[in-house]
């Protein structure tokens, strides 16, 4: 293996190493990094392109309010000092291509990658998040994806001065109108229930905000200036009441840009076939953070055990829980505890 950190394999090579990590967020990357200090050779596997995981891809704009040692960090700016730390483990790195196949052998095991790699490992820990994820669709957006219609919020910028509506009641749509409110001409926040999912204390601060907030209510329609096709959006109709019971009206908003957090649709994707013991789409593990086969341990959300919280803190501490017991199915030699790190001078 080449220990060249954020070294790409040619799709179909054979890679050997004593950890393979399965998903690149902040649990595989603190994971990478663990495995490193402990003197493991690592390969980090992810089907997105780029590290950081579900935090990149959707949140890197948001600030987390619970990692340990930050009173709030940006969600890239997490990223970014996690690569940093991990690139001391010189991994390499298998992003865009995603772990299919496993197989076991006599004191190894196998992951196959769909561009045909094999990672040869000594064990394996799968920090995949909630899997794949696909966005729950608007329906009256259809069509509008990339002109006015987006899912995420990479960055500020784009919504700088323009009238947002932003479509949910969740932590992320919530969040992204605090992030928004304050660069945008105005915002919107359009949800179907009049009870919001967010924490609460999240919803105060959105209604103590300059935006306005519409409850039992939906997007019905997006039209572009002057009504016409392929044109910009300008405008969006916003219903609410009820139809049946004569009270459902129709407002009509100016609008160039639609944030719809409606959540996501998540499935482990290939590592359903594993044969893992998998329990609401999430992989059962023990105190040491072993699965049902031999050899794969897994942490961080993707992982289920009793009392689980699902925080990126929790990840953090699973993550050296499993690269530790790991470490002594790797080598029997090795000790399940290596001592702090503050002890190597």
């Amino acid at each position: 293996m080449t220990s060249t950190d954020g070294n790409a394999a040619t799709p179909g090579a054979v890679v050997t190493c004593d950890l393979v990590v399965v998903g690149a967020g902040p649990t595989g990357l603190f994971a990478t990094y663990y495995a490193g200090f402990r003197g493991l050779r690592v390969a980090l596997v992810d089907s997105l392109p780029e590290l950081g995981g579900q935090v990149t891809a959707m949140y890197s704009e948001k600030l987390i309010l619970d990692v340990a040692g930050f009173p709030a960090v940006r969600g890239r700016d997490l990223v970014s000092a996690l690569v940093e730390q991990a690139a001391g483990a010189e991994a390499v790195h298998l992003l865009g291509r995603t772990a299919s196949t496993l197989v076991h052998g006599e004191d190894e095991v196998v992951v196959r990658l769909d561009d045909g790699t094999q990672v040869r490992a000594g064990a394996v820990l799968v920090t995949a998040g909630i899997g794949r994820f696909a966005p729950r669709p608007l329906a009256a957006g259809e069509g509008w994806l990339g002109r006015g219609l987006e899912f995420f919020v990479p960055t500020s910028e784009p919504y700088a001065g323009r009238d947002v509506v932003v479509v949910g009641g969740g932590d992320s749509a919530l969040d992204w109108v605090l992030h928004l409110e304050p660069v945008a001409r105005s915002v919107t926040l359009v949800h179907r229930r009049t009870a919001f999912r967010a924490h609460e204390r999240t919803v105060a601060q959105v209604r103590a905000s300059s935006a306005r907030v519409l409850t039992d209510a939906e997007v019905v329609a997006l039209r572009p200036v002057e009504g016409e096709a392929g044109r910009p959006l300008a405008e969006v109709d916003v219903a609410r009441g009820e139809a049946r019971a004569g009270t459902r009206e129709v407002l009509t908003l100016p609008c160039q840009a639609v944030v719809a957090a409606l959540g996501f649709v998540a499935d482990l994707g290939p590592l359903q076939g594993w044969g893992l013991g998998v329990e609401r789409r999430h992989v059962v593990v023990d105190a040491a953070m072993r699965t049902s086969l031999p050899r794969v341990f897994a942490a961080g959300d993707v992982a289920e055990h009793p009392g689980k919280v699902r925080l990126i803190a929790t990840g953090f501490g699973e993550a050296a829980t499993a690269v530790d017991n790991a470490a002594v199915v790797i080598d029997p030699a090795a000790s399940t505890f290596p001592g702090h790190s503050s002890a190597l001078g």
